[in-house]
């Protein structure tokens, strides 16, 4: 009988001592604290015979690790899928709020800022001024001598059309309606352009000389006013606005360097050249007759003077004798 408690007795550390190494191999992730205990066994004659006195028996709780280990790394992949479903949504949350804020942006302004009125103000005088050129090219290129300033004033009419168009865009972009405001400046500006067609003469290169100078006018106060309109967009972070404003003055400023070439090129010397021809035409006949009267009679002026000195020196013979 003592042989067999002992035998049952060993068999018990040795499945304590298992558990045990389960334990370990099972990792961090399991502990005992997550196993239940289990169930207390009432004592037997059988198994208090088997202990000697005075000792304690050892009582280890059974654990799953198996089980309490698949728990675990489910958990972690539910954590995991989490985090990337966060992730996800903080970059949506992102984007939005971006795109929220530029259109925010946009609406503040235009209510508060004084800047985007003064923004605005400028975009519907360009606005007028170009449809006031779009009417006064084709004058300019009737009235011009040379056939290739003409295709200049044809092909600025036509690039004029598009910038209507592209001003139609700006407006749009920023959720405005298409405005024109009155320019004084570029009213004055035709009517000098009308008023060099009156005073000069037709077919002459002096008459093309003019009307470049007054396109360049032109020119030059489109390009003052795109190039601060651009500045403005930018400023307030209307890039497509600046983007399509910076298209346009592009254009201007090479309008203007054609100009400058067809000027420099031939019609500037070509108008100097009918100054002399003029000159030349208006000497008539009867001036060329006046210039021998004058001729003849500072000749007989220098008679009549060697006359009187001849007298005055016989005079003087006459007294001393």
């Amino acid at each position: 009988m003592d042989t067999n408690n002992l035998t049952n007795t060993t068999k018990a550390n040795d499945n304590t001592e298992q558990i045990a190494s389960d334990l370990l191999n099972a990792g961090p992730e399991t502990t005992l604290e997550a196993q239940p205990p289990l169930p207390k066994k009432r004592a037997t004659a059988k198994s208090a015979a088997a202990t000697p006195k005075g000792s304690v028996a050892k009582k280890t709780p059974a654990v799953k690790p198996k089980a309490a280990a698949k728990t675990s790394a489910a958990k972690k992949q539910d954590k995991d899928t989490k985090e990337e479903n966060k992730q996800v949504s903080d970059q949506q949350d992102e984007k939005t709020g971006a795109q929220s804020a530029e259109k925010s942006s946009v609406s503040e302004t235009s209510k508060e800022g004084p800047l985007y009125k003064f923004f605005m103000d400028a975009l519907k005088d360009i606005y007028f001024a170009e449809k006031h050129i779009l009417e006064a090219l084709p004058k300019m290129q009737k009235a011009a001598t040379t056939e290739e300033l003409q295709e200049a004033f044809e092909d600025h009419h036509l690039m004029t059309q598009k910038q209507i168009s592209r001003l139609e865009k700006v407006f749009k972009s920023i959720d405005e309606k298409p405005e024109a405001k009155k320019c004084d400046a570029i009213i004055g500006i035709v009517k000098e352009s009308e008023n060099i067609i009156k005073e000069t003469e037709e077919g002459t290169m002096t008459r093309d000389a003019a009307l470049i100078i007054a396109a360049q006018k032109v020119e030059h106060y489109e390009i003052a006013t795109y190039g601060g309109l651009v500045a403005l967009a930018e400023t307030l972070e209307l890039y497509k606005a600046a983007d399509l404003l910076q298209t346009t003055l592009d254009e201007e400023e090479q309008t203007d360097r054609e100009l400058t070439d067809i000027a420099e090129t031939s019609i500037n010397f070509n108008a100097s050249e009918e100054d002399e021809d003029e000159d030349e035409e208006n000497y008539t006949e009867e001036d060329w007759d006046d210039e021998d009267y004058d001729d003849e009679d500072e000749d007989y002026e220098d008679e009549d003077e060697d006359e009187d000195e001849d007298e005055e020196n016989n005079e003087e013979e006459d007294y001393r004798h």
